[in-house]
């Protein structure tokens, strides 16, 4: 009698799970900065032509009006970084999916502050028909000399945590180390030393000797 078994091959495929968050909008000057934009997908399975386009309205000085400027767009696989006052500045920071289509601004100034609008379109590919989703994100980005109070607080903190447990450490492996070589002592002291007249032996030896 022959038995046979077959094994099946279960591949696990894992998949980062898309989560909307707002995006910061306190830059430091001279610092990047990044311009979060999620767009998540209801089924990842479908495919979809996804556009993108990031838009800049300075603020709006008493009695002056401005109009947004198109200064990024994505689409077909590549970005584009148009010509005006970001020219150089801007990078691509989003996902292989274009689920996070979102940019960096690289080394902000003061005239970075004002209104930041992200629009994405999506074309979803069927049979027989293809329809369309929009999304508009608007950011109201502020730019200050430095970082809050709190963040250069928050790194502090963080530093002499991290001094105080490497130094806790160090205590309690050297609080360790003497208890074990006290052990080790105290088991030494306490073998036996009866074995032999007048000889003190271990407890190797006399078990040697009384084998014998």
């Amino acid at each position: 009698m022959t038995y046979s078994s077959t094994l099946k091959h279960i591949h696990f495929e894992i998949r980062p799970v898309c989560v909307d968050v707002p995006s910061e909008t306190d830059a430091v000057l001279g610092k990047s900065m990044k311009l979060t934009c999620i767009y998540c997908m209801k089924r990842d399975e479908i495919k979809a032509k996804t556009r993108v386009n990031w838009y800049f309205k300075p603020n709006e000085e008493k009695g002056n009006s401005s109009n947004k400027t198109h200064i990024y767009k994505y689409e077909i696989n590549r970005s584009v970084e148009l010509d005006g006052p970001f020219k150089g500045r801007l990078a691509w920071n989003g996902s292989q999916d274009l689920q996070d289509v979102s940019i960096q601004i690289i080394n902000v100034t003061y005239n970075d502050s004002g209104i930041y609008e992200c629009n994405v379109s999506r074309e979803f590919e069927f049979d027989f028909f293809k329809p369309s989703a929009f999304l508009v994100k608007k950011i109201q980005l502020k730019v200050k000399a430095k970082g809050a109070a709190y963040t250069l607080y928050s790194e502090i903190m963080m530093y002499v945590l991290l001094v105080c447990l490497t130094f806790w450490l160090l205590v309690e492996m050297v609080y360790c180390y003497r208890k074990i070589s006290q052990s080790d002592e105290q088991a030494q002291d306490t073998s036996p030393s009866e074995c032999l007249p007048n000889k003190c032996v271990s407890l190797g030896v006399c078990l040697l000797h009384k084998n014998k």
